[in-house]
């Protein structure tokens, strides 16, 4: 970490910070007993096999296998053998790294409060959370963007009091303590996450309980991904034909998550008066509004649909809470 600091004048303190850190060892779900794709391509052909059998494929890993000269394969999982199935095994092999560029400026008088900050970074990892199981033959193959990931991040929250008593001429406990208040937050989205729940890899590693997806990805043609920066046109929000299933035998040659969803723009603002009843105690009543001005919110990490196999590829499928005002009052004694 390396930071500077500044004064701007009597009220103002402007900040820069680099912030840099890595992870090694971390937790991750790893299959211990994974099915051999070289094997299962070779039981795939039926010309290798004896009349009548079922060729390897997706999720045959488990099965028993003849082929043509006599020989028996018991499945074609490995080390533990096919009788164990699939065995998600949570493992400290992971690792993760991230930079940023934070800038900060605060701002303090007597009736001015602001604090702004901005965030440029970048977050990569092999797996998020227990959900991102790893590749267990490469988990090289694992490493992207963080679920978290947040390239650019603004926030600006302020605080005034309001001159009442100056605009009306006189000074009392009505025309004192008003207040109007507000957070600003923009922000580009979080990183959309590619799922696939086959098993054209061949490796069996089967969602359970504990992990939500498989390791394989789709596959990903490199063409143009014509990301759709204004969802409410009820378009996709990436184009779903440069990506399909992926090849047997392979893990897809798409990343788990490489580009990012819709972003956010909300402005949440309030509007308080202080009314002050005797010298300990006084009442508070406020009128706060959160996304105030009703923008269409698709800000999220399950806003865009990453499933292939979903008929919503690609599309978004949820967004936050539009407009929403409430008033309350608060007794301080």
């Amino acid at each position: 970490m390396f930071s500077l600091e500044r004064g701007l004048g009597s009220h103002t303190v402007l900040s820069l910070n680099y912030v840099g850190t890595q992870g090694h060892r971390l937790l991750v779900l790893d299959e211990a007993n994974p099915g051999n794709p070289s094997l299962c391509l070779f039981l795939s052909n039926p010309a290798e096999l004896i009349p009548g059998q079922t060729p390897c494929g997706p999720f045959g890993e488990n099965s028993t296998y003849i082929t043509s000269t006599g020989q028996v394969y018991t499945g074609t999982r490995g080390p533990l053998g096919s009788n164990f199935g699939s065995d998600a095994n949570q493992a400290t092999m992971g690792s993760s790294n991230y930079n940023a560029l934070q800038i900060a400026a605060r701002h303090v008088s007597k009736r001015l409060n602001v604090l702004a900050g901005y965030t440029y970074s970048k977050s990569h990892d092999q797996s998020s959370n227990l959900g991102d199981e790893i590749n267990p033959i490469d988990p090289s193959l694992s490493k992207a963007l963080s679920a978290f990931d947040v390239r650019h991040n603004f926030v600006l929250s302020y605080s005034y009091e309001i001159p009442c008593e100056r605009l009306f001429g006189t000074w009392n406990r009505w025309t004192e303590g008003w207040e109007f208040s507000g957070i600003t937050h923009l922000s580009t989205g979080l990183p959309v996450t590619l799922v696939n729940y086959g098993d054209n890899s061949l490796l069996g590693a089967e969602p359970n309980g504990i992990n939500n997806y498989g390791v394989d990805e789709p596959d990903y043609s490199g063409g143009p991904l014509d990301l759709n920066h204004n969802p409410r046109n009820g378009r996709p929000y990436f184009n779903p034909s440069m990506f399909s299933e992926n090849a047997l035998g392979t893990p897809g040659s798409a990343n788990r998550r490489f580009f990012s969803g819709p972003g956010m723009n909300n402005f949440d603002m309030a509007f308080l008066k202080n009314l002050r009843l005797t010298e300990s105690k006084s009442l508070q009543i406020r009128v706060e509004g959160f996304n105030v001005f009703n923008h269409a919110q698709f800000f999220g990490p399950q806003a865009v649909d990453g499933n292939i196999d979903s008929a919503t590829f690609g599309q978004i499928v949820s967004a936050a809470a539009s407009r929403v005002v409430q008033v309350g009052a608060k007794f301080l004694f």
